[in-house]
Order: structure tokens, then sequence, then C-alpha cells
């Protein structure tokens, strides 16, 4: 599991979700959740994150969150393993129909898989959808560090 400490900067208690300012990291540049952080104030290392509030934190808070690792490998696949699986299905597909369809291999082949791959995005844009509505790919905070009185 991925984490990261963070401080609540924004909490929105009827959906259970708060907004967490953390420091960008090395592991940020590399990971397929890196669009739902937003940098503050147009730049620097500061990012802000919508999480699961499921631990009741509030502005202020210094908490951990994380994200599973088995969500981002997940992803990770259905993103670059599948599109590519499902090209050269296509192109063995039409190499072995390239007689039947009286066309050349290379040009049955090209056909065939680039028209695999485009199937392959439309499945991955609608999973995404689904996916990114589901809690397990989403972070959620896992531990309140300390708690904070007052915020600033």
């Amino acid at each position: 599991m991925a984490t990261e400490e963070g401080i609540v900067k924004k909490v929105d208690c009827d959906s259970h979700r708060a907004w967490v300012a953390t420091t960008r990291s090395e592991a940020c540049e590399h990971c397929c959740a890196k669009g739902m952080c937003h940098h503050l104030g147009g730049g620097g290392n500061d990012a802000v994150v919508e999480v699961i509030n499921s631990m009741g934190a509030a502005v202020g808070d210094r908490i951990l969150i994380n994200f599973k690792t088995s969500s981002y490998l997940k992803a990770l696949f259905l993103l670059y393993v599948f599109p590519v699986f499902c090209l050269l299905i296509g192109a063995f597909i039409g190499h072995g129909l390239s007689s039947v369809l009286m066309m050349e291999p290379s040009a049955a082949s090209a056909l065939f898989g680039f028209s695999f791959f485009g199937l392959a995005v439309l499945f991955i844009r609608a999973r995404a959808n689904r996916m990114g509505t589901k809690e397990d790919y989403r972070p959620r905070i896992v531990r309140i560090i300390n708690r904070r009185k007052n915020f600033e």
C-alpha cells in the first residue's frame, strides 16, 4: 500500500470526502492517479488530493492516506498491457483471415490490429469511468496522526 502524510484543508461531511495537502514525492511522478492531484498556489511541491474521509478527520488534522497497491496494479494493467494485447490478437486474427478476405497479410494484420486496439481504448474508457466511482480505486484516510484544535 502506498501511503503519504498530509494536512486536511477542506472537509465535506455529506459525501465523506476531504481535500488533503501533501508534498509531492518522486513516487508521484510515476503514479497513475497523479491526475487526481492539484497543485497549490500555482506550483511547487505541494498538491491537494481528494480522499475518502473514513476516519472523520477535521480541517487542520495531520493524517495518513493510502492507496491500495492492488488497485494500482489493476489500473496499470488495464491502461498499458490490455491495449497491446488486443493489438497483437487483432494482428494475428487479421493475418489468419487474410486469405479468406483476399487481402495482403500485412494489410489485414494492420487493419484488424488497429481495429482491436481502438475497441480496447473504448473499453478502457468505459471501464475507467466505472472504476473511478468505486472506493477501492480512491485514496482514503487510514489514520489521524494528530488533531489540531485551531486551523490557520
